[in-house]
């Protein structure tokens, strides 16, 4: 007898004001490799940002969502942004599209998406 397949769920998107963004401290990147951020922010102000941010929601303590949203994943494309917010070359209430995750732990996050680039974690 075969067992039948589980299905998936897919994480939800929405585009996030940049403002309500913050960079999780659970990215497991340390060193930064290829492109720099600067070369990383021209891309994407010549192309827009082709893959969108992998967030969580940030929770008070009593376990309340605070409206803002920490990036385990995307790191490089978040200061990249943070660039370009700096430069006053995209206002900090640009909308950016994230794919919003829930369950599971943010650390996860980094490392997959890290593994499915096919470079190593600290690359």
């Amino acid at each position: 007898m075969t067992k039948a397949l589980q299905k998936i769920t897919l994480s939800p998107s929405r585009d996030i004001r940049f403002s309500k963004l913050v960079l999780s401290q659970s990215n497991v990147r340390r060193v930064k490799a290829g492109v720099s951020i600067e070369q990383l922010a021209e891309s994407i102000a010549q192309r827009r940002l082709l893959q969108s941010l992998s967030v969580r929601a940030v929770v008070d303590p009593d376990g309340n969502e605070t409206g803002m949203f920490e990036v385990p994943a995307g790191g490089r494309r978040y200061r990249a942004l943070e660039l370009l917010v700096k430069q006053k070359r995209m206002s900090q209430t640009q909308a950016v599209p994230c794919v919003v995750r829930e369950g599971g732990i943010a650390e996860d996050d980094s490392v997959a998406e890290n593994d499915e680039r096919g470079g190593p974690a600290s690359a």
